[in-house]
């Protein structure tokens, strides 16, 4: 892996250029097939993942195996940061979405490395403080919004600009339902009312927002 990739990574790119050289040659770099678990909820490995290209979903699941989906994230993201701190199970799963190349650092190679460069640490902590904002908004999205509500944030926060009209990625109503935690069926009925608005249009498997879809309904 280049240090030139190593720097788009949010968690590294403050670091200094022999910070990133050490880190890019202790990482062993793995392809990924489309929906592949790349690693499971209560499993004890202790890597850090770094995403060079392609798609993740981050999910948990209940004894029943309903899932519900946390977070996606894609080329420049990393997860498994936690167990780099505690070494305790894997609080969630991670699968591909698409095929995805990752380079894997190991827990070892970073506790003895941040020993010695304590900016390497704090880039650490900065980043798990924006994981633990973020998973913190996700909670109370899901405590305090109606489903209609938790949709429309979905629908915002995934839409990217794109030949000049806003457009999510590929996302189904299972996608949605699983993110949101409701079913399909109230999902495919919202989506239905927001298309008889005008607010969105469905362009296959991925939805183009028209106009800014309100919060409440």
């Amino acid at each position: 892996m280049s240090i030139e990739t190593l720097r788009t990574v949010p968690m590294f790119a403050r670091l200094e250029h022999q910070d990133l050289e050490k880190i890019a040659t202790a990482a062993v770099v793995r392809s990924f097939p489309k929906n592949s678990v790349v690693i499971t909820e209560g499993d004890t490995s202790t890597s850090l993942y770094l995403i060079l290209s392609g798609e993740v979903k981050v999910f948990v699941s209940d004894e029943d195996g309903k899932a519900n989906i946390l977070n996606r994230y894609g080329a420049g993201d990393y997860f498994g940061e936690l167990s780099l701190i505690d070494a305790e199970p894997r609080s969630a799963s991670v699968a591909t979405l698409t095929p995805c190349k990752m380079s894997i650092v190991s827990r070892d190679f970073l506790f003895d490395y941040v020993g010695s460069r304590p900016s390497v640490a704090i880039a650490l902590l900065q980043g798990m403080a924006q994981r633990l904002r973020y998973t913190t908004d996700h909670a109370k999205n899901l405590a305090l919004m109606d489903v209609y509500g938790r949709i429309a944030r979905v629908l915002l926060n995934e839409a990217k600009e794109e030949g000049g009209k806003s457009i999510t990625p590929v996302l189904t109503q299972k996608d949605i339902a699983d993110r949101v935690g409701s079913s399909r069926e109230m999902v495919c009925r919202i989506l239905k009312d927001l298309r008889a608005g005008d607010y969105i249009t469905q362009d296959g498997k991925r939805i183009i927002i028209n106009k800014t879809i309100p919060m409440h309904w």
